[in-house]
């Protein structure tokens, strides 16, 4: 059941409703892109929200590998590129999740295992680790998913960035800066940054402060891509951060 992540990839997965879409492609190749970047992108929200419903880390990963197959069905993907109701997709998502969560519970324990194929290879220890990893604060399942959620979104858009610093010849700059982010808590001096890329104190500064909006524009542009009503991102985005400053 452990099947492991392959290691090196340059794909980044995707947050949008449109990579559902692309499991639809007649071309294998690209469809299979598309099931890679989706159960990815939501492996480690869907198997957090499980096991803090109470699932043991075997049902947890049978239920998500199922979820994915149900989800990525030929009817599923049909009925989310006509329906333009459905807003937030994580919103979406988790509600579809916990129905589909409920109604195979109602299955008995031999047969929850039995014949489970899964759909591609996902880190099972690495997802049990980071859940047991999670303050024993009580958090409802809802609240855990989002702070996964939102985690993987905040990943997904630094990983954009850095591949993009990367590809303009600026590897080094970013990870000088990133620090700047104050993604962490933790601070680096523009002083500090200043010596170890040969800028001026002032010059960093301002190198950091593009650093923030370029990030913040990939922020916006990526929330942009879960919900189907533009009004609706820039609450979506407030929320997602405010979920990642608290810690959830």
């Amino acid at each position: 059941m452990a099947a492991t992540t392959a290691a090196g990839s340059s794909q980044l997965p995707a947050t949008r409703w449109s990579v559902l879409l692309d499991a639809r492609s007649a071309d294998a190749t690209t469809r299979q892109k598309a099931l890679d970047a989706f159960c990815r992108m939501y492996w480690m929200p869907f198997y957090a929200f499980l096991r803090r419903r109470g699932h043991s880390p075997e049902d947890a990963e049978d239920l998500t590998q199922s979820f994915f197959a149900r989800m990525l069905s030929g009817d599923r993907l049909e009925n989310i590129s006509t329906d333009g109701s459905k807003g937030r997709l994580r919103s979406y998502l988790l509600t579809a999740l916990g129905n589909f969560a409920a109604k195979q519970w109602t299955r008995q324990a031999p047969q929850r295992h039995a014949g489970i194929e899964p759909l591609v290879s996902l880190d099972s220890e690495a997802a049990e680790a980071a859940y047991l990893s999670e303050p024993a604060d009580h958090a409802t399942p809802e609240r855990l998913f989002e702070k996964r959620w939102a985690m993987a979104w905040l990943d997904l858009c630094i990983k954009r960035l850095r591949e993009e610093y990367e590809a303009a010849g600026k590897g080094a700059l970013f990870d000088a800066l990133k620090p700047t982010l104050a993604l962490t808590g933790a601070q680096t001096s523009f002083q500090t940054i200043a010596e170890a890329t040969g800028m001026s104190e002032g010059a960093a500064r301002v190198a950091a402060h593009r650093l923030r909006q370029h990030l913040r524009a990939i922020l916006e542009e990526e929330v942009a891509q879960t919900v189907q009503n533009p009004a609706d991102v820039a609450d979506e985005m407030r929320y997602l951060m405010t979920v990642v400053a608290e810690g959830a």
